[in-house]
């Protein structure tokens, strides 16, 4: 594209975002323009009523924010027209630097909800720049351009999937997605424990619910449809949702009697949009859920959830692969019941790990650490890489890892790597560092395999364990 051609691309696309309005405040509806209500994501999928409800202002903070972005966008359309794209989008990755401080005044919650719109809207960069060759690995049979993916938990509810992609991921999972609406816990209910890079909550799976969630990956999962049968070249790039990985992870509600129904609604209704389904037994938010971590629990669970995925009709590619996603808060013989489980279910791969009911040192001294919910960030780390490197060992380095809890840098990264895990996955480093983490994540990983020699990430998972490889 020339630069030309890309200044005017970031022209459209500011003059799309902006009049689409503001990203903490949706679009009025026509005919309503006067009204001064509004009803909840949760409570539309329920199809209840909301009454009148004064729509406050959005705070100086945000205003500022918003201010901050729109001014970078500017700034950003006068510079493209003078330089390469590749030089534009590195200078795009950086100036976010400027930005991600910023959303730190907010209230945590508020914050996160700004984030999500604007990557649904557009208002953050897109990486153009290829990934280093060493950094590409095929897993399951879908080729990833890196291994660095976004964790659940950020996009509940599927609302900015392109654009979380579009930031360079290599990979991307949604969720957790429950099958009816629920609101989560009370708040507040996201807490940060900023000297150390960390963050406590307890959402409790709010989500949108099942039915809003199919919509809204069903009318991405037809955009890429049309796309591809108008693009003329004939090689696939990317999975279901477009260039790079879809993940979508599936719980349950909280209410609910019957867990593996509730899992297999998920697999009914999401699977198809899916590139890999993920059963979510470890949130410390969801009353009585860690419980199906048990040998038998799961095991039954893993067998219906399979189950249902095969019974339904798969085109050439075939049904998305399953994995579980686990607590860290495990005792040797959970870890143990989990590996004999992996590996006769013949389970597609396991995400190491959930948040801890911890309070690793030296988040423990912190004035929140009393807060109920899951601690993730960088205090995660060395409890979530030990139980990474005990769940390698146990399975014998035959069932697919996901190493994920306090990946602040590419070295981070290839610890996880190196200790077992084919893929890494992060999200609190993403909401302290902002876009701009991730180019410099993946640089620096590529830098760590080439310093010791490895071709590719694939030559070293598990590098740690020798005897294991041979």
């Amino acid at each position: 594209m020339s630069s030309s051609a890309a200044a005017s691309a970031w022209r459209r696309s500011l003059r799309g975002a902006l009049l689409r309005g503001s990203p903490w405040r949706a679009p009025t509806p026509a005919g309503a323009r006067h009204a001064s209500r509004t009803v909840s994501p949760v409570a539309a999928a329920k199809g209840s009523s909301v009454g009148p409800v004064k729509v406050p202002p959005p705070p100086r903070k945000g205003r500022l924010l918003t201010g901050a972005m729109i001014g970078l966008a500017i700034a950003g359309g006068a510079y493209v027209s003078t330089t390469d794209e590749a030089t534009f989008c590195g200078w795009l990755f950086k100036s976010t630097e400027l930005v991600s401080p910023l959303f730190a005044l907010l209230d945590a919650e508020f914050a996160h909800r700004l984030a999500v719109s604007a990557a649904a809207h557009g208002f953050v960069p897109r990486e153009k720049r290829p990934d280093p060759p060493v950094l590409g690995i095929e897993v399951w049979g879908r080729n990833f351009t890196n291994p660095i993916g976004l964790a659940a938990g950020f996009d509940k509810n599927a609302e900015a999937v392109e654009g979380l992609l579009g930031l360079g991921f290599g990979f991307v999972e949604v969720g957790s997605v429950t099958p009816q609406p629920q609101e989560g816990n009370p708040k507040p209910r996201i807490f940060r424990l900023k000297e150390h890079g960390a963050v406590i909550n307890r959402c409790g799976f709010n989500s949108e619910g099942i039915v809003v969630v199919a919509k809204r990956l069903g009318a991405q999962h037809g955009k890429r449809k049309m796309e591809e049968t108008s693009s003329s070249s004939d090689v696939k790039q990317g999975g279901k949702a477009g260039p790079g990985i879809l993940g979508v992870n599936l719980g349950k509600n909280k209410t609910s009697e019957d867990a593996g129904a509730d899992y297999v609604q998920g697999v009914h209704s999401l699977s198809q949009y899916a590139d890999y389904l993920v059963i979510n037994v470890s949130s410390p938010n969801t009353p009585g859920l860690r419980q199906l971590q048990g040998r038998k629990q799961l095991r039954e669970l893993v067998k219906k959830v399979q189950d249902a995925r095969d019974e339904m009709q798969w085109a050439e590619d075939g049904p998305p692969p399953l994995l579980v996603k686990i607590a860290p808060d495990l005792s040797k013989q959970d870890l143990e019941d989990i590996a004999a489980v992996a590996l006769s279910s013949k389970l597609d791969g396991l995400i190491i790990s959930n948040t801890t009911i911890s309070r690793p040192s030296p988040a423990d001294a912190h004035p929140l650490a009393q807060e109920a919910g899951g601690l993730s960030g960088k205090p995660l780390f060395d409890l979530s890489t030990q139980v990474l490197r005990d769940m390698y060992i146990r399975t014998s380095g035959k069932v697919t890892l996901i190493g994920c809890g306090g990946v602040t840098s590419g070295e981070d990264a290839y610890k996880k790597i190196r200790s077992g895990a084919t893929l890494v996955q992060l999200y609190t480093a993403l909401a302290y560092g902002g876009p701009a983490l991730i180019p410099r994540i993946k640089a620096e990983l590529a830098e760590c395999l080439e310093r010791d020699g490895f071709k590719s990430v694939q030559e070293a998972v598990g590098a740690d364990f020798k005897p294991l490889k041979a």
